[in-house]
């Protein structure tokens, strides 16, 4: 099943565990942080102001029951703690406590955008079976939405692709990433995608890793390709920047906490091994 000392999602509390929960406290989109640390996980005796309100399982966290609770907009929080975005987190925390912080928030934020049925507007109520919250009348169920995204690093020789968002004005560059779209597979939106912002074709998809990308809810999927043809084109809607970068020359990157950046240094560790 799942080793102990590690955390084990779940939306139905196994029998075998029924102790001590532990808590994370989520206002917004921040969660309750330790002023002093990214420690996020909480006794019941630590959060008063958790008493009564409703909680989301996560999963069994060290053999413990691990529960989300919106404190909508508690200001009363405990001394020595503060509100925090989960993105302050990114690099501080390893990835299980980092994930787990996103599926809390994402959890809850699914909770709150459906309480009340988007076809018919009726109060929706929590399925106790599964994770959804149901309408009665119209007979919809509404589970926790993830959008799948591909994110790719197209590599020619020694060379990387990599590209500047609108946003980073050059100053920042990552690998090429988009939504898959209805329809797609992985591989059909890849190929899209990177033609769409940069205008060129690729080959020899290769499946690097995957990873929850709570910001606000994507699933992105990891591949590595080789370039095939054509001349970078930016589209100069999402992409103002892109070009070659040599793997011991590269510009400023994500860090390897995401997959991006994972991605990137793969391919770094790459060339090395092979002496270029």
């Amino acid at each position: 099943m799942f080793q102990f000392g590690e955390f084990y999602p779940c939306s139905i509390l196994p029998e075998a565990f029924d102790g001590k929960p532990l808590l994370v406290a989520i206002t917004g989109r921040k969660l309750l942080s330790s002023e002093k640390s990214e420690h996020f996980l909480f006794e019941p005796e630590q959060l008063p102001v958790c008493e009564g309100l409703s909680r989301h399982l996560l999963g069994v966290y060290n053999q413990r029951p691990c529960y989300a609770v919106d404190v909508g907009e508690a200001a009363n929080i405990p001394h020595g703690t503060e509100w925090r975005e989960l993105r302050s987190l990114l690099g501080l925390v390893d990835e299980l406590h980092f994930n787990l912080a996103g599926r809390a928030i994402q959890i809850i934020q699914w909770d709150r955008e459906h309480l009340y049925c988007g076809c018919c507007g009726r109060p929706t109520t929590v399925n106790e079976d599964d994770r959804s919250r149901a309408c009665h009348h119209c007979d919809q169920v509404l589970y926790p939405r993830i959008s799948p995204c591909v994110i790719v690093v197209v590599t020619k020789g020694d060379h990387c692709l990599l590209a500047s968002n609108v946003a980073w004005e050059g100053r920042f560059y990552s690998a090429l990433a988009g939504f898959i779209e209805p329809g797609e597979t992985a591989e059909s939106a890849l190929h899209r995608e990177v033609m769409e912002e940069v205008g060129i074709e690729v080959e020899n998809l290769r499946y690097f890793g995957s990873q929850p990308w709570p910001f606000p809810g994507q699933l992105m999927i990891g591949f590595h390709a080789t370039y095939k043809a054509g001349d970078i084109q930016v589209d100069n809607n999402e992409i103002m920047a892109a070009d070659w970068w040599r793997y011991d020359g590269l510009p400023p990157c994500p860090e390897t906490s995401t997959l991006s950046g994972q991605l990137i240094q793969s391919f770094v560790d790459s060339c090395r091994e092979e002496g270029r």
